[in-house]
């Protein structure tokens, strides 16, 4: 195992360990609702300086790109992007959905990818060129070829400035073509599902690339595809993900790519 790859499993095995321990208090806290939302944040800062204090003292040189803490070194060849709590609202209603997203790009690429889902001791994996791996057993897409038999994952916008009003025709046009459509609430862990061949497919748009950059490594590496609603490049500077086994993939741009918002263009 690459020598990165084992710092950033310590690193989210550590996060993974303040965040089940914080869930074990969530009853004492909802009593107050604003206390609830304060703990919460405090559960994500925390988690984020563990994985950055572990990952800093291997690697004081690399850089940052944060959920909570923002950008740190950013010039660096090496950029570490996390995000300590996917699913947030998830885990502050106690709905075991959630999970810690960390991937290195080296030089714009992807290298590693950890996501770790600490209720279920679930660690998905994949280096570049390696494999992705579930607790050590090898993953692979799903061999699905027809997506009305599909299982397809998605996020709804959940804020005011997202286009609620797109998203629904997409929303009615899938539900209509595919086998069934789920929104757990944590994407980071939908895509690591789609790896896991758990899903036969994903696409959200308006993510961070703290979101979508382990889970896209896993899929590729898990032999799927990953990219924009066309299919097309720089999905993680625009934000909008579509991810599946390849028969699947070709057959998801034929209905998403009419909506896609972005050129492609990184």
């Amino acid at each position: 195992m690459h020598p990165m790859m084992n710092v950033a499993i310590k690193a989210a095995r550590r996060a993974g360990s303040i965040i089940n321990r914080a869930s074990l208090n969530l009853e004492r806290l909802q009593v107050d609702r604003k206390q609830h939302n304060d703990f919460v944040t405090e559960v994500d800062k925390t988690a984020e300086a563990a994985i950055i204090e572990t990952l800093s003292e291997a690697y004081p040189r690399h850089g940052f790109l944060a959920e909570e803490s923002g950008e740190q070194n950013i010039g660096s060849d090496h950029i570490w992007i996390i995000d300590p709590l996917d699913g947030t609202t998830n885990f502050i209603h106690g709905f075991p959905q959630y999970a810690i997203s960390i991937a290195l790009s080296h030089n714009g690429v992807l290298q590693q990818a950890v996501v770790y889902d600490p209720s279920r001791d679930e660690l998905f994996t994949a280096s570049k060129g390696s494999g992705a791996y579930l607790n050590q057993r090898r993953l692979r897409v799903t061999g699905q070829k027809q997506l009305d038999q599909s299982l397809i994952g998605t996020g709804f916008p959940y804020r005011a400035d997202q286009d609620l009003e797109r998203y629904m025709k997409i929303f009615a046009e899938m539900t209509r073509s595919c086998a069934g459509l789920r929104r757990p609430g944590a994407a980071s862990l939908d895509l690591a599902y789609v790896a896991a061949g758990r899903y036969d497919g994903f696409f959200e748009g308006e993510l961070k690339p703290w979101d979508m950059a382990a889970g896209a490594l896993l899929i590729t590496e898990a032999g799927g595809l990953v990219g924009n609603f066309r299919g097309e490049e720089g999905f993680l500077q625009s934000g909008e993900i579509m991810a599946a086994s390849p028969r699947i993939f070709a057959q998801l741009v034929t209905i998403l790519g009419p909506h896609s918002g972005h050129t492609g263009r990184p």
